[in-house]
């Protein structure tokens, strides 16, 4: 039973979610409303910053979503009523940064509004030296949560809500609220989210991972795999089409691996078919994708619909064998390579990027000399490359023979020669041909000043400014247009290639 301020009724809290959740927002909207906090003339702002990848984002709509349906609106500035972080553990200095932001709105909260709530949620909360370090260090923070139960933010900020309503009658009270989970308990679905964008979106299919590479801390802030139900994939996309979203991203952190524990017999392929038909969908991507279990029917359908963008992000990590079985990563160099020739004699054009590390414990000059040769025989697209960052609770942070930082420098300086060449040459095949591109944002070169010919700009959607745009090899171009094509597929002409950006002209201006 929870006593809910004022002259409501005492009531019992559902069990079941999302209905827990659900009656928790209203919770929250009659105490803040009955407090003075929130009336209809004054908002309480709020303010999320996100580190990390494509998931951590995904879950800040999520969270945004849950505390605009309780009256919150949305500020870029930290000095709002209430700052969340969403964390990221997977490199130190992800979490370095997380450390700066949180010392810098404790002093705004110190000097200038006590009232705030703070709170940081996250992969780093899921590590316990972390969370203990949160308690000793910053006491000024309100809500602490893991990744596991990131939905329960509105039942988190109701007993906050009520610990300080307690406090004005016991001041030795502690206020602070820790909730987080060892293990995930399940998949909750319909709760609001808040979309970033309305012509693009991720749309998670599966959480948590099972790989256990050695050099990873997600298995053990993500927990193991969970797949959703098709069902609720399909009907969340469907509701995403009829908003006009025309692009998704579908996110898991091996999306191969879809389909497991699920009572329906269903793989990744065959979720892709589905969703490749709904109708208003006009590209879909997909990361991340583990070499180690791309199927042949995967190919398949990505080759024969054409919703489905020619883009694949494959990590390769590394291109010795030897380094690859100390990683964990169950496939060989020569495995990786046959993958890439399957991909391509499907889809020639299809353009591929990956994630590389660097002075991973006990790479020789060897050993990275085979990765460059790696790097050049598939000629990435593009690369993700990365210094190996040693990560508490992983095997490979007890590994002998880390290597020295220096001889690390050197070769990542190598490795980012080679992955800019093919860069550059894949991205120049485009240059004369007529492209279609999803336009994403107003440009900043013809804000605020003068066009680049000296032109002042126009005001208004008909306005003609600079536009960007991203092509279906998930690079960017630049060019001319109205303000109103935002969100809107167009034909464009790559006039120039900027190695990772081009230049272009659209075919058609009204």
């Amino acid at each position: 039973m929870v006593n809910v301020p004022g002259n409501l009724d005492l009531i019992e809290a559902p069990t079941k979610e999302p209905e827990r959740q659900l009656f928790y927002i209203e919770r929250c909207k009659e105490l803040l409303a009955a407090s003075g906090q929130m009336t209809d003339e004054k908002k309480l702002t709020y303010h999320i910053s996100t580190f990390g990848c494509q998931m951590n984002f995904r879950d800040s709509e999520k969270l945004a979503g849950v505390l605009e349906s309780i009256g919150y609106e949305r500020v870029e500035s930290e000095k709002a009523d209430l700052v969340l972080y969403n964390t990221c553990t997977v490199r130190e200095n992800a979490s370095t940064r997380v450390y700066g932001r949180i010392g810098y709105v404790g002093k705004i909260k110190k000097e200038k509004n006590p009232s705030m709530v703070i709170g940081i949620c996250g992969c780093m909360m899921q590590e316990p030296d972390e969370v203990e370090k949160m308690k000793k260090s910053y006491s000024f923070i309100d809500i602490i949560f893991g990744t596991h139960n990131s939905y329960k933010i509105a039942e988190l900020l109701y007993t906050l809500l009520m610990n300080r309503k307690a406090k004005e009658k016991n001041p030795s009270l502690k206020t602070h609220v820790i909730d987080v989970q060892k293990e995930a308990t399940g998949i909750v679905e319909d709760l609001p989210v808040r979309y970033d964008s309305t012509f693009r979106a991720g749309v998670n299919i599966m959480y948590g991972c099972d790989n256990f590479c050695t050099y990873c801390i997600v298995p053990y802030v993500r927990g193991r795999e969970r797949s959703r139900k098709s069902c609720d994939i399909i009907r969340e996309v469907e509701e995403l089409a009829s908003r006009g979203v025309k692009e998704i991203m579908l996110l898991g952190q091996n999306v191969n691996s879809y389909g497991k524990g699920l009572d329906e017999d269903i793989t990744f392929a065959a979720l892709l078919d589905k969703l490749s038909d709904i109708k208003g969908i006009k590209r879909i991507r997909f990361m991340t994708s583990h070499p180690k279990d791309l199927s042949d029917d995967l190919i398949s359908v990505m080759s024969r619909k054409e919703t489905i963008c020619r883009h694949i992000h494959l990590p390769l990590q590394s291109g010795s064998s030897r380094l690859l079985k100390k990683m964990n990563r169950h496939y060989t160099r020569e495995d990786y390579l046959t993958l890439v020739g399957k991909l391509r004699a499907a889809m020639p054009d299809i353009a591929i990027t990956t994630d590389i590390i660097v002075g991973f414990p006990g790479e020789t000059e060897e050993d990275f000399k085979e990765t460059l040769e790696v790097c050049e025989e598939v000629s990435f697209d593009s690369a993700f490359t990365f210094i190996y960052s040693k990560r508490t609770g992983t095997p490979a942070a007890a590994f002998p023979d880390q290597v020295p930082e220096d001889i690390v420098k050197e070769r990542f300086d190598r490795l980012l020669k080679v992955v800019a060449h093919s860069s550059a040459a894949n991205a120049s095949k485009l240059v004369g041909k007529d492209v279609d591109v999803l336009v994403e944002t107003v440009g900043h070169s013809l804000e605020g000043g003068e066009a680049s010919d000296g032109r002042t700009p126009e005001t208004g959607d008909d306005a003609v400014t600079a536009l960007t745009g991203r092509l279906g090899n998930n690079l960017l171009v630049h060019f001319e247009g109205r303000k109103s094509l935002v969100g809107e597929i167009v034909r464009v002409h790559i006039d120039e290639c900027k190695d990772f950006y081009y230049l272009g002209s659209l075919c058609v201006l009204d």
